[in-house]
């Protein structure tokens, strides 16, 4: 069976579990989807399978209303891959096209813009700017469905240059103005927020989701006035303030018990509350609480290959879909694992931004690296460029760097690595681990530090770190 035989039965029986792993378009509709579309399934000589959302808009495709496919997890593959195509997916999705450009994007990875066009182009069936201008798209329909904005404020907050881009943008991606997109959202109780409310979100994953062990993690590492977890365990809410490219902002994530939800196996979403100063924040807020919440693994490759370990196979039984937490601001908890939590604290209260107005046990921002860089060795080689943490940085490099700063050893440069960078594949330097587990090393961690009472498991230094 040829791969595409294998997308189309995906396609037919309407599994979730490929959504954002690649779209189908149906060439009699000028229609694109997931491939759990609820929709008739077409004949299978009017489907054509796309990468990206980006391509099969760059094909004339328009994106179907029912099924909302701009809305799915994005593929697991970005997280994974080191290379450039992998590098340059996680800063478009970070804002880095819409901040600095195209340009912009190839300095950050050493390459030429001709040549960074080309690779993706080649693999994903859509350039930088096409790759960008979608996910701009998906922002204004958030904003569009979920806010009372003016229209025009949406436009620019977007990450559109004119008001006539962004008209043109929505009517060949969704086939409506923007008036009619927003007419079009499906009915919430008590209507749209305004930009005082926060902007409500749904951020989907594919399932299964363990939210209680990420929680419990987010719990125990709440820095005080940056973070707070309040509520009973299994409907907590998770709060943090946000140092973003041109403001700050608020964040609160709900812990949603998916039996009551109505969540199936398959896929669901946590619930989100985010308030932001500046609303061009908010792709770049979205994706890094995404990166934050693991909420684009792919916990079916995940758990299979870590099962067939017969060692590690009853914790995978126990939480399947065990997820390995990123970090909502990498340099942020770059100098936080550098310093250790005490000294974090005191960080906070002394160098942070304090908000205009405290919201509840919410009172900083966390201080920027140029604001450390007198006391934290850590801080000024963040501040001078020396180590990169953005979400496009090359790991193995980075981890090099960081092993050259004064009072960073190998267990904290592996933590960085594996939080801050987002990496999958982390072994402990000096731990026991296994080539069998690639690409997933950094689950299996997870897995043994979070073992169930009763599972015999190795204590991991770099989880107690």
């Amino acid at each position: 069976m040829s791969d595409q035989d294998t997308r189309y039965e995906a396609v037919r029986s309407r599994d979730a579990r490929f959504d954002g792993e690649f779209f189908f378009a149906v060439a009699t509709t000028g229609i694109y989807c997931r491939p759990s579309c609820p929709a008739v399934t077409p004949k299978r000589q009017n489907v054509r399978f796309y990468p990206t959302a980006a391509a099969a808009q760059s094909n004339g495709f328009r994106a179907c209303r029912r099924c909302r496919p701009d809305a799915v997890p994005g593929s697991a593959d970005w997280n994974v891959r080191a290379d450039v195509v992998g590098r340059a997916m996680r800063m478009i999705g970070d804002g880095v096209v819409d901040r600095e450009g195209v340009g912009g994007l190839a300095v950050r990875l050493g390459y030429s813009a001709r040549q960074v066009q080309r690779q993706l182009t080649a693999e994903l069936g859509a350039g930088p700017v096409a790759l960008a201008r979608a996910q701009r798209a998906h922002t204004a329909r958030v904003l569009l469905q979920t806010t009372d904005l003016p229209v025009t404020e949406i436009a620019f907050a977007a990450g559109f240059a004119s008001v006539r881009q962004f008209n043109d943008t929505i009517r060949a991606v969704y086939a409506l103005t923007p008036t009619g997109l927003r007419a079009a959202a499906p009915k919430r109780g008590g209507g749209r927020s305004t930009p005082a409310a926060g902007i409500p979100l749904r951020l989907a994953y594919r399932g299964p989701y363990q939210a209680a062990a990420v929680f419990d993690l987010l719990a125990e590492e709440a820095l005080p006035g940056v973070e707070d977890v309040t509520g009973e365990r299994g409907a907590r809410t998770y709060r943090r303030t946000l140092r973003l490219p041109y403001a700050c902002g608020i964040v609160a994530v709900e812990e949603r018990d998916p039996r009551r939800g109505g969540d199936t196996h398959r896929c669901g979403w946590l619930d989100a509350q985010l308030h932001l100063s500046d609303l061009r924040d908010l792709t770049t807020a979205v994706q890094r609480l995404r990166g934050l919440f693991d909420l684009d693994a792919d916990p079916y490759a995940v758990d299979e290959r870590l099962a067939a370990d017969p060692g590690l196979a009853p914790l995978v039984l126990a939480r399947p879909g065990l997820r390995s937490p990123g970090a909502a601001d990498p340099e942020e908890f770059a100098v936080r694992a550098a310093v250790g939590p005490a000294a974090a604290r005191r960080l906070a209260v002394e160098f942070g931004t304090p908000l205009p107005s405290p919201c509840g046990t919410l009172t900083h921002v966390f201080p920027a690296p140029e604001a450390l860089a007198g006391r934290v060795p850590l801080a000024a080689a963040l501040a001078d460029g020396a180590v990169r943490l953005d979400a496009g940085a090359d790991r193995e490099d980075a981890e090099r760097h960081l092993l050259a700063v004064p009072g960073v050893n190998a267990p904290v440069a592996a933590l960085i690595r594996m939080r801050a960078l987002g990496d999958p594949d982390v072994a402990v330097p000096g731990e026991e681990s296994s080539d069998e587990w690639r690409p997933w090393r950094s689950y299996a961690l997870r897995h043994l530090r979070g073992a169930p009472r009763g599972l015999s498991v190795v204590e991991s230094p770099l989880l107690s770190a």
